[in-house]
């Protein structure tokens, strides 16, 4: 999911419009509450002086930032609550510095401002479907991967034309839609007739609309992503291929921070030892048709 390094006007705007930040209703402060896959709070945490992770756990809140309009991943409820498998990673991080899921502000970051809200300060770490590359390491650093994500292609349930990304070259024709500052919408142009092919959003739940409405052929993004929304379509939408990337999804946050890196990592590995990673999942994206439980994947040395 590519941003580019210009801060144009553009970028700026829809920074200022979809920054939308919320107090999430939750946890409790020792143990899990059941409305959440998190690990129990850590309350008797101890961290090196100086470090993010001493700062947060003083400050007792932390800011993530994470998607609105994903299910699965991160998606706002009825209640204008954030929640998918992102949402329960950030949870498990925040737990770990003593902090409980009432404590988390949520911060709406699109594709397109991720590395801006984080360069900023306007978050301490981002989970939003964050495709690990070197290009945005030039600019923010990774801790991760925590998920191995592919791209795919998903079209309305009656369509036979489309049955996977080489159908766009052979039809000059087709529309496919992701959202603007994004790898899928990187790595889908290799496979265009041209360029006019590809419609871009800000948000996936736009394209999902503009499919809907036969304004495009078809949206792709990464499977795990494309699995909610056909499972949200009531039958309207299908996914169709194989998947032709390979996404790995990390964790976001300023560039050149080791140690909050380095506790972001072990964090997960002991999340994947307890069961609470595995919960997370199963209690978010895993309840989709189709979905398999992930195991976390090796870590990425912090630098």
């Amino acid at each position: 999911m590519k941003t580019s390094s210009m801060r144009t006007a553009r970028i700026a705007a829809v920074v200022a419009a979809g920054v939308l930040a919320l107090t999430a209703c939750g946890g409790g402060s020792d143990s899990d509450d059941g409305d959440t896959g998190a690990a129990a709070v850590n309350s008797d945490a101890t961290f090196e002086a100086g470090t993010t992770m001493e700062t947060l756990q003083k400050a007792g809140k932390i800011t993530i930032g994470t998607k609105f309009d994903q299910p699965g991943f991160g998606e706002e409820n009825l209640s204008g609550i954030p929640e998918g498998f992102d949402v329960e990673i950030g949870k498990i991080l925040a737990a770990g510095m003593g902090i409980s899921a009432d404590n988390i502000k949520w911060v709406e970051t699109p594709s397109a401002v991720r590395e801006n809200v984080i360069e900023d300060g306007d978050v301490d770490l981002v989970a939003a479907t964050y495709t690990i590359n070197d290009e945005r390491k030039e600019r923010i650093s990774f801790a991760g991967p925590y998920y191995v994500a592919g791209q795919q292609i998903m079209v309305r349930n009656d369509d036979s034309t489309i049955t996977g990304p080489d159908s766009f070259k052979e039809n000059a024709d087709l529309k496919v839609c992701s959202v603007a500052g994004s790898t899928p919408a990187d790595n889908i142009g290799e496979y265009l007739a041209n360029k006019s092919q590809l419609v871009t959003f800000d948000l996936y739940s736009k394209c999902a609309d503009a499919l809907r409405t036969k304004q495009v052929d078809a949206v792709t993004t990464d499977n795990v992503i494309l699995l909610g929304l056909v499972g949200d379509s009531d039958g309207a939408f299908k996914m169709v291929g194989d998947t032709f990337t390979e996404e790995p999804y990390g964790i976001g946050l300023k560039k050149g921070d080791t140690a909050f890196c380095e506790y972001i990592v072990d964090t997960l590995k002991k999340a994947s030892e307890d069961g609470s990673y595995e919960k997370a999942w199963t209690e978010t994206a895993g309840k989709v048709e189709g979905a398999q439980t992930p195991t976390l994947p090796t870590a990425d040395a912090c630098a």
